[in-house]
């Protein structure tokens, strides 16, 4: 099996649309949480503003993840190595205190190897067991210096911003975790797992039969994962359609 890849090729306004997609991003989850974390207070209402909370900045959340994604194959801004680097450290920052550049040199080995012992992203020793592939996901990526950040994040929101800790594991944590799982899920696991069919090519990358809409909200269309493995230097925004 071969695995060809399509010539890079931008549309116009490439990097304007997805500056402002990513902008739209980052406003909406910093807002929601802005509010979650410091100003929601507990009452008669919250069993149904708390879970919507969490379900949109859940879907925020892989948002950001899936803009510094963009920013690693340079499809953020095509031609703009340092713009694409600032936007994938602010997301990757928000997200979960991730390294960008680290991040980067792993996701460009999983194009290089996909679905072998060679890909990060994949677990060799169960490639069709969901939780032992995503605990060693998660311990691939979230390590000692991630767990740092994030501690010391939480310390400054709980005693130097006066956050709750209720409204911190609710509003922060818990999007922060469920994105993770839904990231896992359907850009890595569903895509890549094997199953009794054979793969099409050595991308060894399956897609989503989704529309549109369940396309977007499950992973911003990322669960077109063949088509982003024929084409990494397509936006996120143009992958559902199947152009090239």
């Amino acid at each position: 099996m071969t695995a060809a890849v399509a010539e890079p090729r931008t549309v116009p306004r490439q990097t304007w649309i997805g500056l402002t997609l990513a902008g739209m991003i980052v406003a909406g989850w910093a807002v929601l949480h802005v509010y979650g974390v410091y100003f929601h207070r507990w009452g008669p209402l919250t069993l149904v503003i708390a879970p919507a909370i969490v379900a949109v900045q859940t879907w925020l959340s892989v948002g950001l993840f899936i803009v510094a994604h963009d920013a690693m194959h340079g499809s953020l801004a095509p031609g703009r190595p340092r713009l694409n680097a600032a936007v994938g450290r602010l997301t990757l920052g928000l997200y979960a205190g991730f390294r960008f550049d680290r991040l980067k040199t792993a996701h460009h080995a999983h194009h290089a190897a996909p679905g072998t012992a060679d890909d990060p992203d994949f677990h060799a020793p169960a490639p069709r067991a969901f939780l032992p592939w995503f605990l060693n996901f998660f311990r691939t990526y979230f390590g000692w210096r991630e767990m740092a950040v994030l501690t010391a994040l939480v310390l400054i929101a709980l005693f130097g911003l006066g956050a709750r800790p209720a409204n911190l594991l609710t509003f922060w944590a818990a999007p922060a975790l469920l994105s993770a799982l839904q990231l896992f899920t359907f850009g890595t696991w569903l895509p890549h797992r094997h199953t009794d069919q054979p793969f099409a090519d050595a991308h060894h990358a399956r897609s989503s039969g989704y529309g549109p809409v369940l396309s977007l909200l499950t992973c911003f269309h990322f669960g077109r994962h063949h088509e982003h493995h024929l084409s990494p230097w397509r936006p996120w925004w143009r992958l559902w359609r199947g152009e090239s």
